[in-house]
């Protein structure tokens, strides 16, 4: 490995296609990103694992939206762990870099350090929401939680909501190469059916305890024998080939998929990014009753907001936002 090797597949998603299996993927490094993503907040070990997992998740499904759409995944649940948000925002124009931010909500009172990490979301759901823009009606989809990872929640939410069988190998962890300080990296990859050529297929009735959908439900035949043999490939790798940066991922298609007719597209260059800017919180403040703003007023005479994704700080005066709280009567 170069040292250009690495700068060249460090953050990004590239896409691929079995053409003999019918199947297309998708391999993801994130080194910077994910450090960036995970500094902005001062996590303990199992909120950062769990941030990282859904960080590499929606770098892998957010792939395939068109340019400045914003895809975002929300796991919400009712344990220590109440919250995981990530987006991620389609390039501005073409070759320019997709955006990735994250952050999470718990209950650090709640959280057993030595527990199950995925257990301590507890009961919810997994959603996938798309934004497509001005004037379009927002795309939501929601899958209850399953499995003991949110990999399986991600595989799950495929087969149910889009009936397309999709697998995940994930691999995340703090890394040090020699001369390097130890920091965050993360790799993975993705395997998905084609989609059917047909939006009629017949609904499948689902037959597990939980009522969802499974790959084997949806594929038979020919196409089952495909994704099993792909799964099966996809079994080898191991965690230091997911990560890299050793082994490219052109060369893990390689050793994976030789046989399978491997073809790979262009790169998606990967940045963490934060969309939030003053305007924004204004609005969002503007939202909140008048009541509930004046006791957000601190000593100083400002009411301050703070970005949960970038941490920055925003302050705004009372006639910024409209409100002199002087003579107000509450509503």
């Amino acid at each position: 490995m170069t040292i250009t090797s690495k700068i060249a597949w460090d953050d990004t998603v590239l896409p691929f296609q079995l053409d003999h299996s019918d199947i297309r993927g998708r391999v993801v490094r994130l080194d910077g990103v994910l450090d960036q993503v995970l500094s902005q907040h001062n996590y303990p070990p199992l909120i950062e694992a769990l941030v990282a997992e859904a960080t590499l998740l929606t770098a892998l499904i957010g792939q395939t939206i068109k340019l400045r759409w914003k895809l975002s995944l929300q796991i919400r649940g009712d344990g220590a762990v109440s919250m995981i948000a990530t987006d991620y925002y389609g390039p501005t124009e073409d070759g320019q870099p997709a955006r990735l931010r994250a952050y999470a909500g718990y209950d650090p009172e709640k959280l057993q350090a030595e527990g199950p990490t995925f257990a301590q979301i507890g009961q919810g759901f997994f959603a996938i929401l798309i934004d497509q823009g001005v004037g379009m009606v927002p795309y939501q989809g929601i899958t209850p939680l399953v499995g003991g990872s949110l990999s399986d929640c991600a595989g799950a939410y495929f087969a149910q909501s889009e009936q397309l069988p999709t697998r995940f190998a994930l691999s995340f962890g703090k890394s040090q190469m020699p001369g390097q300080a130890l920091h965050w990296r993360a790799g993975g990859v993705m395997l998905q059916t084609m989609p059917k050529a047909s939006p009629f297929a017949a609904a499948l009735e689902p037959v597990h305890p939980d009522g969802l959908l499974r790959a084997d439900d949806i594929l038979d035949g020919a196409e089952g024998e495909n994704w099993r043999r792909a799964n099966a490939l996809l079994d080898t790798v191991e965690d230091l080939e997911l990560i890299g940066p050793t082994v490219q991922p052109t060369e893990l298609l390689v050793r994976l998929f030789h046989e399978e007719g491997a073809r790979v597209f262009e790169a998606q260059p990967l940045r963490f990014g934060c969309s939030c800017s003053a305007p924004k919180v204004k609005e969002s403040l503007a939202t909140y009753h008048t009541n509930d703003l004046a006791d957000m007023v601190t000593d100083q005479g400002v009411i301050t907001a703070d970005c949960q994704f970038c941490g920055a700080h925003y302050e705004f005066t009372p006639d910024q936002l409209g409100h002199s709280f002087e003579g107000e009567d509450a509503p």
